[in-house]
């Protein structure tokens, strides 16, 4: 079991509920979504950091929606109120009601949305699937990953957007989050090439315009996949994914309380892998998984937009310049005032970038843009 308590401490109590309500206030993320009148409401209840204690007053909210019917709303506060991930019992139940919440929101959507589940290794991979409705021919499909503390729920409903344009999606857990069978390691984006495997069986996927998109630590997923997958792919989108300092101690225990993450930052990465269970054991084993030293970045890619931020404190810009200067050319969007994920608190937020940055390339490298 995680040694959550060992690792630092973000914030007090009084100043992350300071922070969260201001991120609410500005509909930033994790909280955007929320309403920040049931944001100030939930914190009132919340008097330690104790991670159950956290999960509880959230989860209320989310009650409350959930017996309204209101459940799209519900699923928000539950998967908050799971976040970062779910470490101890009330979180644990947290993610249950998320998942319960989330697939019950969408049963009415039309197109409608696939639970998929692929057989692997003794398990299975679960993805969501929505494919354009009544599409003239093949569609082209983002395959797209979620990373340390966004899920595939999040990635399916942020790429839904692509449907008018006739792109289905394919939202997916990474390594060592959700529901994802396998934790981090050497290899691991083989679940990927099984999701891959499934997506060419299906007759209205066009299996040569897949496109590979990760956000923050899913971009990590992204740059093997454009590496072990370039004759499958048709491109690939990285927004700050670690590639090599990211995974240092030096860097590291410094990223375990960055500002920029709202609390629990090491936990939650050490949630990620089998038996790291202290910050010690965790600043030991991360290096090994340096894109650099595990030899990707040397090697050809498939065509790739690399998003990314000049002041990020958890995936450092010297990650972001030594993948644009390894392997085969690539396009980039540099936010030089932009923090992770390029985003900043006002301009550039999350939704913007996602509208005139990534949209529009997909678009653009399908040739299918305005």
């Amino acid at each position: 079991m995680i040694a959550a308590d060992l690792f630092p401490v973000t914030r007090t109590l009084e100043e992350l509920k300071t922070e969260a309500q201001g991120r609410a206030d500005r509909n930033g993320y994790p909280l955007a979504g929320l309403v920040p009148s049931e944001v100030r409401e939930a914190l009132s209840n919340i008097h330690s950091l104790d991670r159950d204690e956290w999960a509880a007053a959230w989860c209320a909210i989310g009650d409350r929606h959930m017996e309204k019917g209101a459940y799209a709303q519900a699923w928000r506060y539950y998967s908050f109120a799971r976040w970062p991930v779910p470490i101890g019992a009330g979180k644990e139940l947290a993610y249950r009601k998320a998942l319960d919440a989330f697939r019950a929101s969408v049963k009415p959507l039309d197109p409608p949305l696939e639970v998929v589940r692929i057989p692997f290794e003794g398990k299975e991979i679960v993805g969501y699937l929505r494919l354009p409705k009544n599409a003239p021919a093949k569609v082209p499909l983002v395959i797209a990953i979620g990373g340390l503390d966004s899920r595939k729920e999040d990635m399916i409903e942020r790429f839904s957007v692509l449907l008018p344009r006739g792109i289905g999606s394919f939202g997916f857990d990474m390594p060592g989050t959700g529901e994802a069978p396998l934790k981090i390691g050497p290899n691991a984006e083989r679940m990927y090439s099984a999701a891959i495997d499934y997506a060419l069986t299906r007759p209205e996927i066009d299996g040569a315009k897949v496109i590979v998109y990760g956000g923050s630590f899913g971009g990590h997923w992204g740059v093997r996949l454009a590496v072990t997958e370039r004759e499958r792919l048709f491109a690939a989108i990285v927004q700050s994914g670690p590639v090599h300092t990211a995974f240092q101690p030096e860097f590291l225990e410094k990223a375990f309380v960055t500002k920029e993450y709202l609390f629990d930052r090491g936990p939650a990465i050490a949630s990620m892998y089998d038996g790291v269970n202290t910050p010690a054991e965790l600043l030991e084993r991360a290096p090994k998984n340096s894109l650099l030293a595990q030899g990707y970045l040397q090697r050809p890619t498939a065509p790739m937009l690399v998003i990314a931020g000049e002041h990020d404190t958890q995936v450092p810009i010297s990650d972001i310049d030594l993948l644009l200067h390894s392997g085969s050319p690539k396009w980039s969007w540099i936010n030089p005032n932009g923090g992770h994920m390029g985003r900043e608190p006002k301009g550039w937020t999350d939704p913007v970038i996602f509208e005139k940055v990534t949209v529009p390339w997909i678009l653009q490298i399908l040739g299918t843009g305005d």
